[in-house]
C-alpha cells in the first residue's frame, strides 16, 4: 500500500494510542469507475461500502484523511437506544407509523453493531448498558413518564428508573436526582470499530482510498466525483463526511452544521474504578449540552463535556474538559490527564439525521447530532438497500422534517451560539 503524503494523522487521542489493526490505504491517481462512490470513511461510509460490496456492487470510498479520522474515530463510543429525539416527539412530527419504523430501525442498529463485531471479529471493547443521570429534580416525573410510555406502548421493558441512591451507587457521584438504566445500550472503542469496518469492507471487495479529498460532485449519468488527484465516475455517490463535508453540497451545508466537542482520558485509575462505575456501563446526563462518560478497557475515565462553535479549540483543552468532569467527579481532582482531544459533531436544527436524495444519483447521510454510533452505521446499511432498489427505509428518514439554519452558511454560527448559550444557561437554572 502506498504511503500517505498530505493526509492528517489521527487526533492525538486515547483511541489513536490504542488503535488495533491500523493500516494505510492508497490514494487515487487518475480516473476510476465504480457502481457507487462513498465520500467519507467513517461509520456511515464504511458500513455502506461493506453492505454494498456484500451485495456484489463495485464500491470506492474516498477519504480526505484516514479511515476513521473524523467523528467516527473520536467520539464518546456510546451506543444509544432510539433516535436522537424521543418517540413522543417523533409521533407528533411524523405520525405514529413512521415513528414506529424509526424506533424499529434504531433497535436494529444496536443489533447490527453486535452482529458486525461478531461476524468480522472486531476487537473494540464492546460492553453493555447505559445510565442517564437526571440533573434536575423537576425532570424526574418527565423521565418516569417516558420510561412508562416506552414500556407500555413500545414494549421496551429493559429501560428502568433508578432512584437517587441507585444512581449514586451506579455512577459513584451524588450530583444526580435519579436516573434511568438502559440494559441493551452500550459502549465501545469507536476508532477500533471503524478500523474493523474498513478491514471488513476491503475484504468484501470495496476499494478504500485515503488522502483523496473530494472537491466537487458533478451531476449526470454517470455522476462525476472530482478529487485533487483524479475523477471517480459512478452511478451514485453517497456524501457521508458528516461534520467534515462542507463545501460539496449547498443544500446539506444549509441544514447540517459542525460544532466542536471535546473528550479527555485520565491515567489508569486501578481499583478506583470500582467506586466510579462498578457495572461498567456508559453514562450521560440530561443536560442539553450533554456530559457523557465511561471507563476504558484499561480503567481510565473517558469524559466528554463542553463544546464550542468556532474553528478553534480551547487553548488549554485538558483544563477545559476537566472542569466539566470535576463537577461530576470532584474525587478525580488528583487524577492525571493523559489525553485530551476534540472534533466536529454534525448537528441539525431538530437534532434528527439528514438523509436525502439531493438529485438523481446524489445522496447524503449526515447530521447525527451526537447519536452516530448506531445511527450512522445503520444509515450505511439503509443506503445500500436504497441503491439496490428497496428505498422504503431510506425514504422513512427522508420524510423527517429538515429546517435550514437561520442566516445561511455564513450567519448560522452566530445564531447557533445565541441558541446554545440560552440552552447552557437553562441547564444551570
Amino acid at each position: 500500500m502506498a504511503p500517505l503524503t498530505n493526509a492528517e494523522s489521527h487526533a492525538p487521542s486515547y483511541y489513536a494510542a490504542t488503535a488495533k489493526g491500523m493500516q494505510t490505504f492508497p490514494s487515487i491517481f487518475g480516473d476510476v469507475e465504480a457502481d457507487v462512490c462513498v465520500v467519507g470513511a467513517g461509520f456511515t461510509g464504511l458500513s455502506a461500502a461493506l453492505h454494498l460490496a456484500e451485495r456484489g456492487y463495485s464500491v470506492i470510498v474516498a477519504e480526505a484523511n484516514r479511515a476513521g479520522w473524523g467523528a467516527s474515530g473520536r467520539n464518546g463510543g456510546q451506543l444509544h437506544s432510539g433516535q436522537r429525539r424521543d418517540q413522543m416527539w417523533l409521533e407528533k412530527a411524523v405520525g405514529e407509523a413512521d415513528a414506529r419504523k424509526l424506533w424499529a430501525m434504531a433497535e436494529e442498529s444496536k443489533q447490527l453493531i453486535r452482529d458486525l463485531i461478531a461476524k468480522h471479529g472486531i476487537d473494540c471493547d464492546f460492553a453493555e448498558g447505559l445510565i442517564h443521570g437526571i440533573h434536575k429534580h423537576r425532570y424526574l416525573d418527565e423521565e418516569k413518564h417516558y420510561v412508562d410510555f416506552l414500556q407500555r406502548k413500545y414494549g421496551y421493558d429493559v429501560l428502568s428508573m433508578l432512584s437517587a441512591e441507585e444512581t449514586r451507587a451506579a455512577l459513584g457521584t451524588d450530583v444526580y436526582f435519579g436516573g434511568t438504566r438502559d440494559a441493551t445500550a452500550g459502549h465501545l472503542h469507536p476508532l477500533n470499530f471503524a478500523l474493523g469496518l474498513a478491514r471488513a469492507a476491503e475484504e468484501a471487495g470495496a476499494r478504500i482510498y485515503e488522502n483523496t479529498r473530494v472537491t466537487a460532485v458533478r451531476e449526470g449519468s454517470p455522476v462525476e466525483i472530482v478529487t485533487e488527484c483524479g475523477t471517480i465516475r459512478a452511478k451514485a455517490v453517497l456524501l457521508a463526511g458528516n461534520g467534515y463535508i462542507a463545501g460539496i453540497d449547498e443544500a446539506t451545508d444549509a441544514r447540517v452544521m459542525p460544532i466542536n466537542n471535546f473528550i479527555l482520558a485520565t491515567e489508569p485509575l486501578g481499583e478506583r474504578t470500582k467506586e466510579l462505575i462498578p457495572g461498567n456501563e456508559a453514562a450521560a446526563d440530561t443536560r442539553f449540552v450533554v456530559n457523557y462518560w465511561r471507563l476504558s478497557a484499561d480503567g481510565r475515565m473517558l469524559f466528554g463535556g463542553g463544546e464550542n462553535y468556532s474553528p478553534n479549540f480551547p487553548k488549554d483543552l485538558p483544563a477545559f474538559v476537566r472542569r466539566h468532569m470535576l463537577k461530576v467527579y470532584p474525587q478525580l481532582a488528583d487524577a492525571r490527564i493523559d489525553y485530551a482531544w476534540g472534533g466536529a459533531v454534525a448537528v441539525t436544527v431538530n437534532r434528527m439525521p439528514y438523509l436525502r436524495r439531493q438529485s438523481p444519483g446524489v445522496y447524503v447521510s449526515a447530521g447525527y447530532s451526537g447519536h452516530g454510533v448506531g445511527t450512522a452505521t445503520m444509515a450505511g446499511k439503509i443506503f445500500a438497500e436504497a441503491f439496490a432498489g428497496d428505498q422504503e427505509r431510506f425514504d422513512t428518514f427522508a420524510r423527517l422534517p429538515s429546517q435550514r439554519f437561520p442566516g445561511g452558511r455564513w450567519l448560522r454560527y452566530p445564531s447557533m451560539v445565541l441558541a446554545m448559550s440560552w440552552f447552557a444557561l437553562r441547564d444551570r437554572l
